[in-house]
């Protein structure tokens, strides 16, 4: 979100606090907002709580959403922009361990003693100034620490989401998780399973995406047993051996870290998800494979293929939208395809540069060379042959077209899709100047109408 924006949004809390404070009613700025304030970055969002109820904020603004009255929520509506206002409650116990049974409303203090963390439960007086912390929230973002509000069990049976809440605070944060709060997560990591899969995908292409270094949360991930509830396909890269003339950097799931840590942040989902889950074939596909020299050594034959399968099964599970996951899947199985950059045919090369996923494919190469052999000769060259091509189109418009093949008496099906598809070739490595040369050449090589004959390939003749 850009300052301005966030501004928009700061005025727009200030003012609802404001109303609410000269219709009588206490009101403060809380949760996220007040952490992200106190450690000098931009909110995101702001959120107000109030002693108001739900009636009283619906009768003095003139445009509210109530989405979540039972629980004393509703969004106010200023110029298309929402923030959420809520009554000071207390919920009581979780039977479910994702939503309280019922709410009560309450004090600043019990509102503040039921939140998740203790950075996430402190208040902030706009008008006045004024921090209101109750419990101890200042102190654990002083020292750099996660931990939760009062007893961890109960705190985390209170939603199981929180339990990888914790993780992704920890991470993009960067803090450290408090002792207890970490062995309570630890022993209440198999409860992660009972949340919906959509809020779980939500939270961990959060961490993906927003932690500086993303890869030390998936090892906070692996350490606190969600992992191998939640992905069980890339906890099996631990222990996964691979070939240290490719790879001194160690196991695949050495190899996975180190490439999360390498993104820029924010990062594309696309690109993170495809970091995450490239290699995933590698557990499945091992095999020691014997070398003409008599040596031996690891192989991983088809490893992008058995990835983007297994990826694809992982990303339905979650949730993902289809458009995220065939990107993603994409990627994945082709990541194998750059070693042979500078091998490939001038037609290739543009076909490759011209996907609308290749700034994704192209980092995901950059950083799987980094973290591993650390050659980037191939990454170079695309981006010398990218640069190449910046003052033309990538994939011009083809100059043959389906019905310039059927006037020459090709039949419709594979055979004609085969003769475009070498056309198109052949413009593109630039064997002919013009359209009239292209079918010039369609009308000598192409077989009699009756014959239909497999096409020869103009590019390698």
């Amino acid at each position: 979100m850009d300052t301005d924006s966030s501004e928009q949004l700061r005025q727009d809390a200030l003012a609802i606090v404001r109303a609410l404070r000269q219709a009588g009613f206490t009101a403060y700025w809380a949760g996220g907002c007040v952490r992200d304030r106190l450690l000098g970055r931009v909110p995101q969002d702001y959120d107000v709580a109030t002693s108001a109820r739900p009636e009283d904020v619906a009768r003095l603004f003139p445009r509210t959403v109530a989405t979540g009255k039972a629980f004393g929520v509703m969004q106010v509506v200023t110029a298309g922009r929402t923030c959420e206002v809520a009554t000071f409650r207390r919920d009581s116990a979780a039977g479910d361990g994702r939503r309280p049974d019922a709410v009560s409303f309450s004090s600043p203090e019990e509102d503040a003693r039921r939140r998740d963390f203790t950075i996430n439960g402190m208040f902030f007086d706009p008008v006045a100034g004024e921090v209101i912390d109750f419990v101890g929230g200042r102190e654990d973002l002083a020292r750099k620490i996660v931990r939760t509000i009062g007893d961890p069990q109960a705190r985390f049976r209170e939603d199981y989401l929180r339990l990888l809440r914790a993780v992704r605070f920890a991470a993009t944060l960067e803090f450290a998780l408090e002792p207890a709060t970490l062995a309570a997560l630890q022993a209440l990591a198999p409860r992660i399973a009972g949340i919906s899969a959509e809020r779980i995908q939500q939270e961990l292409t959060r961490l993906l995406t927003a932690a500086p270094r993303a890869g030390q949360g998936l090892r906070l991930l692996q350490a606190s047993g969600l992992l191998a509830v939640l992905l069980p396909e890339v906890a099996a890269l631990a222990g996964q051996a691979q070939p240290p003339q490719f790879h001194p950097e160690g196991d695949v799931f050495e190899h996975t870290v180190l490439m999360l840590d390498g993104l820029a942040q924010p990062s594309s989902p696309t690109l993170a998800w495809a970091v995450l889950l490239h290699d995933i074939g590698k557990p499945p596909t091992a095999v020691l494979s014997r070398e003409p020299d008599g040596s031996e050594r690891l192989r991983f034959n088809y490893h992008d293929e058995t990835g983007a399968r297994m990826a694809a099964d992982i990303l339905r599970r979650l949730k993902m939208s289809t458009a995220d996951l065939e990107a993603i899947t994409y990627c994945i199985q082709n990541h194998m395809r750059f070693k042979e950059a500078r091998k490939m045919r001038r037609a290739t090369l543009r076909r490759l540069v011209g996907a609308p996923t290749f700034p994704v494919e192209l980092e995901l190469h950059r950083l799987d060379c980094r973290s591993s052999h650390g050659d980037l000769g191939n990454y170079e060259f695309l981006l010398q042959f990218q640069e190449a091509l910046k003052n033309e189109p990538v994939l011009p418009k083809p100059w043959v077209t389906g019905h310039d093949l059927l006037a020459r008496g090709l039949p419709a099906g594979p055979e004609l899709g085969r003769w475009h598809r070498r056309a198109y070739d052949a413009q593109l490595e630039g064997r002919f100047t013009s359209r009239e040369e292209l079918l010039a050449w369609l009308d000598r090589e192409l077989p009699p109408p009756a014959a239909h004959l497999p096409p020869s390939d103009p590019v390698a003749s």
